[in-house]
């Protein structure tokens, strides 16, 4: 185009006006061939992109498919008595071991009110020793004589409480 431009020039400079008519309709056709490339490129581009779009889509339907697929088989694979047969199972063993933790939470508590009596006898036996029996027995330091009584009676309600869970346990 530029070279035509050039050419158009000297011929005008020259008055030769069929060739200038000549060289112009070039011009012209030469931009419109440009702008015609210029559109057939952008047609290419859009080709180009609408094509790896179809790409894409062919791709994630593909992954979707397999994706079905695969949860079809885990479906499958998945048997919803036995799950739940196992999970009653699991159930009943939490509550056993609940009512086991129960059992041996209340076997120390009951250690520990014989290791109180023990205590009590220690500081009677030393208090006796000290004091060559000038003082006699002191009594227990803890807790007066009904208050004793009184945690008999829950002990062996306690104890009675644990055997029914005991039963209810090897029931199970």
């Amino acid at each position: 185009e530029t070279k035509a431009k050039k050419l158009l020039k000297d011929a005008a400079k020259r008055g030769d006006t069929v060739s200038c008519k000549t060289l112009a309709r070039e011009i012209v056709r030469s931009r419109k061939a440009k702008d015609r490339m210029h559109t057939s490129k952008a047609q290419l581009n859009s080709l180009v992109l609408s094509m790896q779009e179809q790409l894409g889509m062919l791709k994630v339907t593909g992954a979707l498919q397999k994706s079905g697929e695969v949860m079809k088989m885990v479906n499958g694979l998945v048997k919803l008595p036995q799950i739940s047969a196992a999970m009653q199972e699991l159930s009943q063993e939490m509550m056993k071991a609940g009512i086991i933790e129960e059992m041996v939470n209340d076997t120390l508590e009951m250690d520990d009110e014989g290791l109180d009596e023990e205590a009590d006898e220690e500081v009677d036996k030393v208090i006796t020793e000290l004091t060559a029996g000038l003082l006699g027995q002191a009594g227990s330091v803890g807790a007066d004589l009904p208050q004793e009584k009184v945690k008999q009676k829950q002990s062996a309600k306690e104890e009675e409480d644990m055997e029914a869970r005991l039963t209810a346990l090897k029931a199970i």
